[in-house]
């Protein structure tokens, strides 16, 4: 390089320093850098993002959140009810007798027939009027037996689960046959007259045997109630 080449290294600064402030009076330059920079920001942003991102966004459903906890099952062993319509408007006349009961109560559970006094093996439903109502199955089952007895009327037997039948007698207007199928609360007959209980009327004669023993009604449908 000759000497008349070089220039004198202040004149060089000078030089500089008067285009950065020619670039600096510019009117587009700082928005420039503005948008500049936030770019890189935003770049920055999303890089950062992406090496933390699986690249699947799962919905905040809440789930997470909720301690489940498991209900008890409900029992779904049917329970025994009375048999009588809703509408029967019957009342009990007569209740089982109980060997451990009170001598008064055995006394009033006892049937008069040909001068001989009788256990009642189950409980007596009857209106105050006397009139004849509507008889329901007690729990779902087969029925087993319908017959007509000389002295309790005609009778119906229907077997449960777990050894367990109903036993309805003094029946009229009986609709349903042995080996059909019923449902708890389905009505298949209406309350009669028998010669066993004469002086009841219209009633009917309601038995539960459990295991071919008769058993009192009594502690089944007050358990379900």
């Amino acid at each position: 390089m000759k000497p008349e080449d070089q220039k004198p290294v202040g004149t060089v600064e000078k030089i500089s320093s008067l285009k950065w402030k020619r670039l600096f009076a510019k009117k587009w330059f700082f928005p420039a850098v503005y948008l500049a920079a936030a770019a890189l920001i935003l770049s920055l942003v999303w890089w950062y993002q992406g090496t933390r991102d699986t690249g699947v966004t799962k919905p905040n459903t809440g789930v997470g959140d909720i301690e489940l906890k498991q209900e008890p099952m409900p029992d779904e062993t049917e329970k025994m009810k009375p048999p009588l319509a809703g509408n029967a408007e019957a009342v009990t006349t007569k209740n089982y007798y109980d060997e451990a009961g009170s001598e008064k109560s055995k006394e009033a559970s006892l049937v008069e027939y040909a001068n001989t006094y009788w256990p009642h093996s189950g409980i007596d439903y009857a209106r105050k009027d006397g009139k004849t109502f509507d008889i329901v199955a007690a729990m779902s089952g087969k029925v087993q037996r319908v017959e007509e007895n000389p002295l309790t009327g005609y009778q119906v037997e229907i077997q449960h689960q777990d050894g367990l039948m109903t036993v309805y007698q003094s029946l009229s207007d009986v609709k349903v046959k042995k080996g059909q199928e019923v449902a708890q609360g389905e009505p298949f007959a209406k309350a009669g007259r028998n010669q066993f209980e004469k002086e009841t009327g219209n009633h009917l004669h309601f038995e539960v045997r459990k295991n071919g023993e008769a058993v009192n009604p009594e502690t089944y449908l007050k358990k379900n109630n």
